[in-house]
């Protein structure tokens, strides 16, 4: 995976379009929908409400693991199994914004799941 934290060129989201309230499609399922997104350069995800599916936990899906964004479904499919998902850290609204270790931590549990 080249960029874990930037959109690949392929998967159809045009930075600046708005992907709150899509559907996200795991590779065995929905889990969830956008509740918010960032395109910044370098540091590029989204972070998608679970709802009752894994007890309301929201988490933060770097943009590298999004395969195809479909603008007129209003979806967007990622590369992980719904157990990858739910595995992953935690999200956490504090450090997400200024702490490197935390991006360090979800990237490499991104790079290698063990879900």
């Amino acid at each position: 995976m080249n960029d874990l934290w930037g959109y690949a060129p392929a998967v159809g989201h045009n930075p600046g379009h708005s992907l709150i309230g899509f559907k996200v499609e795991a590779t065995d399922g929905s889990i969830g929908k956008i509740d918010r997104h960032s395109d910044e350069v370098g540091s590029a995800y989204i972070v998608v409400d679970t709802g009752v599916w894994i007890f309301g936990k929201d988490v933060l899906l770097p943009a590298g693991v999004i395969e195809r964004v479909d603008t007129a479904g209003q979806k967007v499919y990622v590369s992980r199994t719904k157990d990858e998902i739910k595995d992953a850290p935690e999200f956490d609204k504090e450090k997400h914004l200024g702490d490197p270790d935390y991006h360090q931590r979800l990237g490499s549990y991104y790079q290698h799941p063990r879900g």
